[in-house]
């Protein structure tokens, strides 16, 4: 639980490296903005000048944020912002599906590198299956797993083959 000064810049090379994340700057030069399919998942921002997003000549982005906002699930947001001083409501987004994380502060081994993945991952797994970033790993469980219809049920069954219905002449 100490602060780390290069947490944002290993924040934003996790970004990068996630499947389908592109970078853009659609509000001018604060904040810079990570989507996926569109879809935006996270939000940095710094002080003045921290965050210019020009390479540097070894191909590096020179951006040191001191704040990350990211998608959160309602109750598990509430818990960090009671449990953490740390995160906040998000800063100018809904407050009650996003947070903010100062960078700054001491945080938990871990905590930040975790909550930017579960944003990315509750984004990509809200997208249409035909929108999802190649890359992914195919679903065998859960809500996403391939589920087979049993006949004259309507409803899935994970051991039975699917059947297509026949057509009475008519």
């Amino acid at each position: 639980m100490a602060f780390d000064p290069a947490l944002g810049a290993r924040l934003l090379d996790q970004c990068e490296q996630l499947p389908g994340a592109e970078l853009g700057f659609p509000f001018g030069p604060q904040p810079a903005v990570f989507k996926v399919a569109g879809k935006i998942f996270a939000f940095f921002t710094g002080a003045d000048g921290a965050m210019d997003p020009a390479p540097t000549s070894d191909g590096d982005l020179p951006m040191r944020p001191d704040r990350m906002s990211v998608k959160c699930d309602p109750e598990y947001a509430a818990a960090l912002v009671r449990e953490h001083p740390a995160i906040t409501p998000g800063y100018h987004l809904n407050k009650r599906h996003w947070v903010s994380v100062d960078l700054t502060a001491e945080l938990p081994d871990g905590l930040a590198e975790e909550l930017l993945v579960d944003s990315y991952d509750l984004v990509v797994h809200a997208l249409p299956r035909a929108k999802r970033p190649l890359g992914l790993p195919a679903a065998t469980s859960g809500p996403d797993a391939p589920r087979a219809v049993t006949p004259g049920s309507g409803t899935a069954s994970p051991d039975r083959p699917r059947t297509a219905r026949r057509r009475r002449p008519g």
